[in-house]
């Protein structure tokens, strides 16, 4: 027993020097953009909204780190519902374990059934991986005797969806690309990854700019959802998709977008939204 506590308290402590440090060069990353910053920095409505924006990204962080053990064990999903279904794509570091509050909410809130995946970052190219996830879709769309599914990626998951949209040819398969943190220009921090996929983050890099330059299909709907207070995609505005619905929100880190209700909320009314429309029309006009 003392074993496993001695385990947690070192997990913690790990867990919370990387929101520390995240945040550290966040902060440094958003004074130098607005210097005005540095007059607030001490107010006390200032330090309390700081406590609480990374106390509530370490308890989700600290959340996903436990739960990633049950992304390793094998399990067949038979999902089930009507509707189109929704597939779920984690980011770096993460597998599909990340999603457990975000399917629950999800399978509570619509009757569509729900799918997740674990994808390996530690391979040296993205398209590997975009592969895996077209085979996931083709999987999903025979089983169900559906033509097109909705995406949902968190951070690097939405950049694999938009690969797979917008330079895979894969748009005649997909409905709704739902983008949750994702660095569409990719991220100041991307360095430090440890992972040979990570270098696809840095910006300016070739594979943001592949992206920037594609065209949007306009049989499908794309929305980003990013938060300016994102401690990982540096600077917070990456998180912006030029061509789709964009929503702003504030007050969440970047792990805090799996589980906060705000972030499924917006998430979930973009997918119900296109629920009313006829699924193989672009109903809406998409804005940048």
């Amino acid at each position: 027993m003392n074993l496993i506590l001695f385990a947690l308290a070192i997990l913690a402590l790990a867990v919370g020097v990387v929101v520390l440090f995240s945040y550290t060069i966040a902060w440094c990353e958003a004074a130098n953009r607005e210097p005005q910053l540095m007059k607030q920095r001490f107010k006390p409505a200032v330090l309390i909204f700081a406590v609480r924006l990374m106390a509530m990204e370490f308890c989700y962080l600290l959340a996903t780190v436990l739960a990633h053990p049950l992304g390793w064990v094998p399990m067949t999903q038979k999902a089930r519902g009507q509707g189109t279904p929704v597939l779920l794509l984690h980011g770096l570091f993460h597998n599909r374990s990340c999603w457990w509050l975000f399917k629950h909410r999800l399978r509570q809130a619509r009757s569509n059934p729900v799918y997740s995946m674990t994808l390996n970052y530690y391979r040296k190219d993205i398209e590997p991986l975009t592969e895996a996830v077209a085979k996931k879709i083709d999987l999903i769309r025979f089983r169900h005797g559906v033509e097109r599914v909705d995406l949902i990626g968190h951070s690097m998951g939405g950049l694999i969806a938009r690969n797979l949209i917008q330079l895979r040819e894969g748009s005649d398969k997909v409905r709704h690309c739902v983008c949750l943190g994702s660095p569409h220009s990719g991220s100041r921090l991307a360095p430090l990854a440890i992972t040979p996929v990570g270098q696809d983050l840095i910006p300016n890099s070739d594979f943001p700019k592949r992206l920037a330059a594609a065209p949007i299909p306009g049989n499908v709907q794309f929305t980003s959802i990013f938060s300016r207070n994102d401690n990982l995609v540096l600077p917070f505005d990456s998180g912006r998709m030029e061509g789709a619905h964009n929503i702003e929100l504030s007050g969440l880190g970047h792990s805090t977008l799996l589980y906060h209700r705000d972030a499924f909320e917006a998430s979930i009314k973009r997918l119900q939204k296109e629920d009313k429309n006829d699924p193989d029309r672009n109903s809406e006009q998409q804005s940048g």
